[in-house]
């Protein structure tokens, strides 16, 4: 006997058809959009489609899950009753709200990101405030809400024509029927949530084709279930006692002593006999301030003359990569001066606090620590990481409170010293004055002090205070990008004037780049940022060493002179034992480079090695080389076991 789906699922189905075409024309749409970068092969297109439809159903079950759930718990006689439609007019309709509210949403998040959802999209659930003023600031809504409900009400009206909901409610079936589609689609969800993980759709060596073969509402799903990732679990290991045999060999010199337990990394840094130096300290971790913006490496816009002027009277890393692509990545690099973890950055993961920081080294030095950001740090975990670390804060308050157990002040930013806010924050301008200030008041009290500034106008929706530069605000990248630079500038004019200028060192470092898309698995060349440090005592002189973001702060320390305990992975970039390599990762890709040469990890204890050409921003794969492999599993393995073990904490 032939079973024959009865009417009664007809909505669903005509549902699941509409669900099918939708999504295929948001795929063919970003596969238009990155056309160049796709592999467009017609194997390559027919892959990504079959991997795409085959992660679409996975979304469809879930849907037919719990409608064919609610069909079988509906009484015979109820079918097609008030009740009856009630629930299924209102579940199709949000469904279908959701559904198209989540492809629009798709088109933003790949405008920005050139993925579908990841662990980006669910941080954002939690800071509202930032995310819905940023769309609201970035996008027309007053054309995207009714646009969202007018296609929702449309496809309502489209199937009521077709009799689809007629048909649901006039087809009273027996309860033994409704078990096989309950039963069967059970078994296919099932299936999807037990064996299927969204890294399964990662079949192709261009990420684009990766990211085209995945579903946006399965990969964000997934990636609530898997905001956490353990490292032994995911990753290729090595015996904890080799790879920390292996780190400590390369982190040592015979100016390192390290201690007893063999580990750790903990060990005492004496690299100076000369007298070390206590200037004040002004570090600037630029928003999104990508290396290629400047001219110093190949722009010709011009939007960033300050810094490029800077750049010649610094002392310059032009070799220099960052950790990752999000700001709390680039803030886990410089004050932990650790290669990036799997999964969130240490910034925002419970239980980092007391951590031994760059605050640490500068506490021991008698130095005041202070950090500032223009919005509530209560995004991202700010202010408890930098709060619980160490440092005192300055921001824009807007309700939310430290926790009890950080003993940090925390003074709010008031309305009154802003002259300029978007949904990130003050402008540039603002928190500088501010650091200007904070700076003066501890210059009075004789108090060697570090003012850490995090910047935030070089960011979606690009807005900063009028007639600042020629670009007008809100215009785009670019503009943002000379509005930073411009106030940079004001920082420097601001504070010559100033008693403590002369004794103060300004360290400018970008967090990460603006874009880190690429068709590679690692685009490297978007990890490429300017790096300069300038100041008392400080001679011109550019580095063209391959380092890394967690180097900056090492490098400082040699420079002056410090002898200090450390617990970092960074190192001194002018030191002569120095060996250049570097460090770059996504959520779930972690990458250690030499020589051009990288290798890079993956969460499916799949590995690869490639060489990196330069010119053209390709990664060529190379048979493995196995040494090389352990050093990089050693770099990463042993920075995670150290986190989770609790043996990055303060003695």
């Amino acid at each position: 006997m032939q079973f024959q789906l009865p009417k009664r699922y007809k909505l669903l189905f005509d549902f699941s058809i509409w669900f099918l075409l939708f999504s295929l024309l948001l795929r063919v749409l970003f596969l238009t959009w990155q056309f160049s970068d796709v592999n467009h092969s017609f194997v390559g297109l027919l892959k990504t489609i079959f991997y795409g439809l085959f992660f679409d159903f996975g979304v469809l079950s879930f849907v037919w899950l719990i409608s064919t759930f609610y069909m079988l718990l509906m009484p015979k006689r109820w079918i097609g009753s008030i009740v009856d439609k009630f629930f299924i007019y209102i579940f199709f309709t949000l469904t279908v709200l959701i559904f198209v509210f989540t492809f629009f949403a798709e088109i933003t998040f790949w405008d920005e990101f050139k993925c579908r959802f990841n662990f980006v999209a669910v941080d954002y659930l939690i800071y509202t405030f930032e995310v819905v003023n940023n769309i609201n600031e970035s996008y027309p809504l007053v054309i995207l809400i009714p646009s969202m409900l007018l296609i929702t009400f449309g496809i309502l009206f489209l199937f009521k024509k077709r009799d689809s909901f007629l048909q649901v409610f006039s087809t009273k079936i027996p309860f033994k029927t409704r078990i096989i589609p309950f039963v069967i689609t059970l078994l296919v969800a099932g299936f999807y949530v037990t064996l299927i993980k969204n890294s399964d759709a990662e079949w192709s060596e261009n990420r684009y084709n990766n990211e085209l073969s995945k579903a946006g509402i399965y990969s964000f799903f997934a990636e609530l279930r898997n905001s956490k990732l353990d490292y032994e679990t995911f990753y290729t290991t090595l015996p904890k006692e080799e790879a920390f045999a292996i780190v400590r060999a390369k982190l040592g010199n015979s100016n390192s002593n390290f201690d007893a337990d063999s580990i750790s990394i903990r060990r005492t840094i004496s690299d100076s006999v000369a007298r070390e130096q206590r200037p004040n300290i002004v570090f600037v971790l630029m928003e999104s301030m990508s290396a290629n913006f400047m001219r110093e490496f190949g722009n010709e816009k011009a939007i960033t003359p300050f810094m490029d002027k800077l750049a010649q009277e610094s002392l310059l890393f032009s070799n220099l990569y960052a950790t990752g692509t999000r700001t709390v990545r680039g803030m886990e690099a410089v004050t932990l001066s650790i290669p990036p973890t799997p999964g969130s950055s240490i910034v925002k993961r419970p239980d980092n606090a007391n951590l031994f920081t760059i605050a640490s080294v500068f506490k021991q030095k008698n130095y005041q620590c202070n950090f500032f950001y223009g919005g509530d740090g209560y995004f991202d975990n700010m202010n408890a990481f930098f709060g619980g670390n160490g440092f005192d804060i300055y921001d824009r308050g807007r309700g939310s409170i430290l926790s009890d157990a950080i003993k940090a002040k925390r003074y709010n930013v008031t309305d009154d010293e802003v002259t300029f806010e978007n949904a990130w924050g003050a402008c540039d301008e603002d928190m500088y004055k501010k650091l200007i200030q904070v700076a003066d008041k501890y210059h009075a009290e004789k108090k060697p002090f570090l003012n850490f500034v995090m910047t935030t106008s070089n960011h979606k929706p690009y807005s900063y205070p009028d007639k600042k530069v020629a670009i007008p605000s809100g215009t785009g990248r670019n503009g943002a990008v000379q509005y930073a630079d411009f106030a940079l500038q004001q920082l420097f004019e601001k504070s010559k004037n100033k008693p403590w200028f002369k004794n103060t060192i300004f360290v400018i470092i970008a967090d990460h780049c603006a874009s880190s898309a690429g068709k590679d698995e690692i685009d490297v060349a978007n990890y490429h940022i300017p790096a300069m440090i300038y100041g008392a005592n400080i001679k011109p002189q550019k580095v063209q060493k391959l380092s890394s973001q967690i180097d900056i702060f090492p490098t400082l320390f040699g420079l002056l002179n410090w002898n200090y305990e450390s617990n970092f992975y960074g190192q001194d970039i002018l030191n002569a034992n120095f060996e250049p390599r570097t460090f770059m990762g996504t959520y779930l890709k972690l990458g250690y480079m030499k020589d051009n040469e990288l290798i890079i990890l993956s969460n499916q204890k799949k590995n690869n090695f490639y060489k990196w050409d330069k010119t053209n921003n390709d990664l060529n794969k190379l048979p493995m080389n196995q040494e090389f492999l352990k050093e990089s599993i050693s770099m990463y393995q042993t920075a995670d076991y150290l986190f989770t073990h609790k043996k990055l904490e303060e003695k």
